[in-house]
């Protein structure tokens, strides 16, 4: 059996990939987080036995050995917000010799897991960064539609959410980002731009249709420039499955970047109680677009939109497909690199979506 420790089990986003495992005859999960009755609650709702869900604090010291204490073959780790977090559960895995796998969308801690490479190398451990929509799906989206690009020159992607508020920890991570500057790549020059500001309406396909997107910082922001020579642009946009929400951000960005407001991330406790209480009446459906633009094979211009949708509440899943994937590969016996790297390249688009098969979520490929 291939021991799976989901860190944050109960969590959002550990719930739901925990809820997915439990299901896999060969893998025995063990659902962890600070608070044991929480782990116990889930676990009893999966089926699963009581010793299977434990107390496990992300900062504990001892927390290597616990992992080799248990004989833990792969730490799942959705305990956020990454965004200024330490690599501490990641060493401990390595030290515990456990393969890691974060769910993190925090460019710096995504892109910096490789200061961890020699450390998983020396260790025989596979240890990776940010598999989930971004850089995970994103990256396997372009490479599909890579070969048929003579020069790919530009990568606009975005999400809009459907009604189901995610954990407080992502909101806190997300809303840390209104009105303050960061960098992206657009015209082949870095450029500063500002966290949900640049407002703007996409057209999602049926049945999400249009939506309100504005700037977030991603991990993909730094890596596709570096993975992808010759694109001039990479530009990501997120928005709200409701039209008031999204504007009330986007005015608290603009008084943000003025100095009139600190921020909106301590408001993230009210703020995500007022969307779960607003949920029953906001759109259930959300999606995700990542639109390339360049040089054709034969010299053609050429520009292909590829869009994932999501309905009945069941987008929330998605930033869950790399990790379930990936487990399940590692509790395969499939071979995957030793050492720490972003999830970049790491699984095909066809990888990622059949973690998702179960639930009412759609590609349409360009």
């Amino acid at each position: 059996m291939h021991i799976v420790l989901v860190l944050g089990g109960y969590g959002f986003f550990g719930s739901r990939i925990c809820q997915e495992l439990a299901t896999d005859a060969g893998i025995r999960l063990l659902v962890a987080g600070r608070d044991r009755q929480k782990a116990v609650s889930l676990a009893g709702g999966l089926g699963l036995d009581a010793a299977q869900a434990l107390a496990l604090d992300a900062q504990a010291p001892d927390l290597a050995s616990r992992l080799a204490a248990l004989g833990v073959n792969t730490v799942i780790h959705t305990a956020g917000p990454f965004q200024g977090q330490a690599y501490g559960v990641a060493e401990a895995a390595i030290a515990a010799g456990a393969n890691y796998i974060d769910l993190a969308d925090g460019r710096d801690f995504v892109a910096g897991i490789e200061r961890l490479d020699a450390a998983a190398r020396a260790r025989g451990v596979y240890v990776t960064s940010g598999a989930s929509s971004l850089p995970a799906l994103s990256s396997a989206v372009v490479d599909r539609y890579l070969p048929r690009f003579s020069r790919l020159e530009s990568i606009r992607h975005g999400i809009g959410s459907g009604a189901r508020a995610p954990g407080l920890a992502t909101m806190r991570g997300v809303f840390g980002y209104c009105g303050k500057p960061f960098q992206r790549f657009e015209d082949g020059r870095w450029r500063v731009v500002w966290g949900w500001l640049d407002l703007r309406r996409y057209r999602f396909p049926a049945p999400v249709g249009a939506r309100l997107l504005g700037n977030l910082d991603v991990p993909d922001l730094v890596l596709f420039p570096q993975r992808y020579p010759g694109v001039r642009t990479v530009t990501f946009q997120a928005g709200f499955a409701g039209a008031t929400g999204h504007l009330f951000v986007w005015v608290a960005a603009w008084l943000t970047r003025l100095h009139v407001l600190p921020g909106l991330a301590a408001l993230a406790n009210p703020l995500h109680a007022m969307s779960e209480w607003l949920e029953p009446w906001i759109s259930d459906k959300g999606g995700m677009f990542v639109s390339l633009e360049g040089i054709g094979t034969g010299g053609e211009k050429l520009k292909l939109d590829w869009h994932l949708v999501a309905a009945q509440n069941h987008g929330p899943f998605i930033p869950c497909g790399a990790s379930i994937a990936l487990a399940r590969k590692l509790a395969r016996g499939d071979i995957l690199p030793h050492g720490a790297f972003p999830c970049v390249g790491q699984l095909t688009v066809e990888d990622y979506l059949s973690a998702l098969r179960a639930f009412d979520i759609r590609e349409l490929p360009a």
